[in-house]
């Protein structure tokens, strides 16, 4: 009986300790916050999953669940869901501008601006594009990636005609005139000296780089030289006839990829395509290099045009602090360094960032082109306002008209002029 009674007291025990232990375990777990993020394509993005674990290795009270609402409704969804004050999403990432626009309106996300002041969050380390998407005075989102414009050249091309590279200070006369001596050939054989894809901002943007106008300070007199130069090209046969790459869809890749073309300007983003695609063996370039983009005559060099994704907290969400402890981590330099680890731009451009980037399989070995990932200054596409996205429909429609020649420049600007007007209500 005394053996029988030890025996049932230490089971009793150990039951005991099973028990205190499950009932520790599970306090543990309540006590963790999980914090949905809204985004889109997860399953082909490298860089979320590197992004969690990171975070939540530093953050073991907090965990991550994610919401894919998918790439082409992407803001749409996210709008709708948000819609009547739903805290099921906690952080959200920010397409574009006027998603932003249309998010802050509805006061569907939360002011960052005493987050930033009480943790002394540095907004200067994103060149610039804080300070753009600051609405009368309050700041929503912070800058999660930014691919920005450089100019990507053909050094096979260079080399054939006995031309020195492209530098990393060239002004737009200076890039005009070389281009102008990039060019040769017929039929063929043409080699063009410089490519704008029929996008407005590969002509308008060149024009923002001083900080004087925007996309959102009509009258647009001052676009007048920028055009000029681009027409003049392509009449010269310097570039590509805008009519025709629109009329036939050519991608800027492919005129690159068949060496046709000397210089091109374009965004950040076709660096790790291009290094995929010569790895693939699918395009005939093999030699390549990328610089700063031109910039106007008394502005420095590295200034350039930026689009941003960014990253917000619901301002209906119940875990606030988690939610800005997380995006302040992916939005930092932690979190700069794991998506250029990726091979992806992040809104942090430090000299740290650049150097991973640089080491990218693939990447130019030139100094230049690694000097060129230094972004001094970023200016947006189009700056935030509540009809963003009229204004953008108007400036495309003037843009097509000049550029395939149906109108003259003068009368494509006062078009544009008089309709932007009307929609600011200027």
């Amino acid at each position: 009986m005394k053996k029988f009674a030890l025996v049932l007291m230490v089971l009793v025990l150990a039951m005991g300790m099973v028990f205190a232990g499950g009932k520790k375990e599970t306090k543990a777990a309540d006590n963790t916050v999980t914090l949905k993020w809204a985004l889109w394509d997860l399953a082909s993005t490298v860089y979320y999953q590197p992004l969690i674990d990171a975070f939540e290795a530093a953050n073991p009270g907090i965990k991550i669940e994610t919401l894919d609402l998918g790439s082409a409704e992407y803001q749409t969804m996210l709008s709708t869901q948000l819609t009547g004050g739903d805290d099921s999403i906690d952080v959200a990432m920010i397409k574009d501008v006027p998603g932003y626009a249309t998010l802050v309106n509805a006061n569907q996300l939360l002011s960052l601006n005493d987050f930033v002041k009480t943790n002394k969050i540095d907004l200067s380390q994103y060149a610039g594009l804080a300070d753009q998407v600051t609405i009368n005075g309050n700041l929503y989102e912070l800058p999660f990636r930014s691919d920005f414009n450089v100019v990507f050249y053909n050094k096979d091309l260079f080399d054939a005609a006995g031309v020195a590279y492209p530098s990393n200070d060239m002004t737009w006369e200076d890039f005009d005139a070389l281009a102008r001596k990039m060019t040769s050939g017929t039929g063929a054989n043409k080699v063009y000296g410089s490519h704008y894809h029929t996008w407005r901002s590969m002509v308008q943007c060149a024009a923002f780089l001083d900080g004087k106008n925007t996309a959102l300070t009509p009258p647009y007199d001052f676009l007048k030289p920028y055009y000029e130069r681009i027409i003049a090209q392509q009449k010269d046969g310097i570039c590509m006839d805008y009519a025709e790459l629109k009329t036939t869809s050519t991608h800027y890749s492919g005129v690159f990829y068949n060496n046709s073309v000397a210089m091109m300007q374009m965004g950040s983003w076709f660096i790790p395509t291009l290094i995929g695609q010569i790895k693939a063996g699918k395009t005939e370039v093999q030699n390549w290099g990328i610089v700063k983009l031109p910039h106007a005559v008394g502005t420095k060099a590295g200034t350039t045009i930026g689009t941003i994704t960014g990253v917000a907290v619901s301002s209906a969400s119940k875990h606030k602090d988690e939610a800005l402890k997380f995006v302040s981590f992916i939005c930092g330099e932690a979190g700069a360094k794991i998506l250029a680890e990726t091979g992806t731009f992040p809104g942090i451009l430090n000299e740290d960032v650049a150097e991973i980037l640089a080491k990218m399989e693939g990447f130019p070995a030139d100094a230049n082109s690694k000097e060129a990932l230094q972004v001094y200054a970023s200016f947006l596409e189009i700056g935030y306002n509540p009809k963003v996205s009229q204004v953008e429909q108007a400036l495309n429609r003037s843009h097509d008209n000049i550029m395939t020649m149906n109108c003259t420049i003068d009368e494509g600007i006062a078009t544009m002029t008089a309709e932007v007007k009307d929609i600011l209500g200027k």
